[in-house]
């Protein structure tokens, strides 16, 4: 190319840029403001719809299980009375949903896709004492409900419409740490063959194998922030093709990963507060983080993939995600113990693939 046709490369190049900077700014005028408050979703309006007397609301809201659109179980700590102010200065909220004494009943509920209430399963209330984690094996074809109490220190295997209580592990009242008492359990999770392990949990700080029928098989654990040693069990999911249990050290800030043994594998640090997590579908690990407020994803090698959430009572907000699941649709169903409440939100149009959680289960 000669010295003379540089100008003209020049200038032809400059009217390109100049071009594209005008398409861009027009694209940026087109959506001014916002602050991707969640993230690749949008809120569900009125899902779930109203459903309590009046005066009453939700209380804290511990554990959500989506097993299809139509059929989304919910366990909460009662009902609490509505406050005339619920939103203080700032936008702040004036009381946090586990701060307040509720009245006991309606702990677990049933919704249809759009949010009504097509089950209440009344008849157990008086059985439970603080609710903290549903689960349903990926593997079970009658889809046996398993709740976990830990303030009763107990483990529930109802049948799928609640009509029978077939199994419970624990004895209401009476924390321990042998085969069949607990102190404050967590959750729970399952191999194919249906053996499961209990994380034990707020007290306690083991994991408990248990065979398909709830016997005693191992445990694993101890205080500490060492390989193996736990500070706040809080939740457990099972990769079962590659043999590798994940399990929530909360308050070390951390996921301890073992085989199917409870040996030592690796950790995973730097996650502040893991509430809850699950394995999806599409094999990435998803986990909520109940002191940053963030929905977040890791490839299974501990990679972060995506993060979103935003502190807030607002619609969309997050306070405490105590549980997350995601249905065949994809909507994304999150349960809050602070904002005392679940809300179910759905892609948003565009929404790049990688940000989204696909169906979560305990174990794959």
């Amino acid at each position: 190319m000669t010295k003379t046709a540089w100008p003209a490369l020049g200038l032809a190049l400059a009217a390109v840029l100049a071009a594209c900077a005008m398409v861009q700014q027009r694209g940026a005028d087109a959506r001014k403001g916002g602050e991707d408050l969640t993230g690749p979703y949008e809120v569900v309006p009125n899902w779930p719809q109203p459903m309590h007397a009046p005066g009453w609301t939700w209380g804290s809201t511990a554990a959500v299980w989506a097993v299809s659109p139509e059929r989304v179980f919910v366990f909460q700590r009662g009902e609490l009375e509505v406050l005339k102010d619920p939103i203080g200065p700032g936008g702040l909220p004036r009381r946090a949903a586990t701060s307040a004494k509720p009245r006991w009943q309606n702990c677990l509920l049933v919704f249809d896709r759009e949010g009504r209430v097509v089950e209440s399963w009344r008849a157990h209330d008086d059985k439970f004492v603080r609710p903290h984690r549903i689960v349903i094996s990926p593997y079970d074809p009658e889809r046996h409900v398993w709740l976990v109490d830990d303030g009763a220190h107990q483990v529930f295997k109802f049948s799928h419409d609640g009509a029978k209580l077939l199994m419970t592990i624990g004895e209401k009242g009476k924390p321990g740490s042998d085969a069949y008492h607990f102190a404050r359990p967590t959750d729970i999770a399952f191999l194919p063959n249906g053996d499961f392990y209990v994380t034990d949990g707020y007290v306690n700080t083991r994991v408990v194998k248990y065979d398909r029928n709830g016997k005693y098989l191992f445990e694993w654990g101890r205080p500490g922030k060492g390989p193996g040693e736990f500070n706040l069990v809080h939740g457990i999911s099972i990769d079962a093709e590659r043999g590798r249990i994940y399990v929530s050290d909360r308050s070390n800030s951390r996921i301890q990963v073992f085989d199917l043994e409870g040996r030592y594998v690796e950790e995973w640090n730097g996650i502040t507060s893991p509430y809850y997590l699950a394995l999806t579908k599409d094999r990435h690990l998803v986990v909520s983080d109940g002191v940053t407020q963030k929905i977040l994803k890791y490839d299974l090698e501990g990679h972060l993939v995506a993060s979103w959430g935003t502190f807030g009572p607002f619609a969309g907000g997050l306070w405490g995600v105590h549980q997350v699941s995601v249905d065949s649709e994809g909507n994304l169903y999150v349960a809050e113990v602070f904002n005392g409440r679940v809300q179910k939100f759905r892609p948003r149009a565009g929404a790049d693939p990688a940000m989204l959680i696909r169906e979560t289960t305990h174990g794959l």
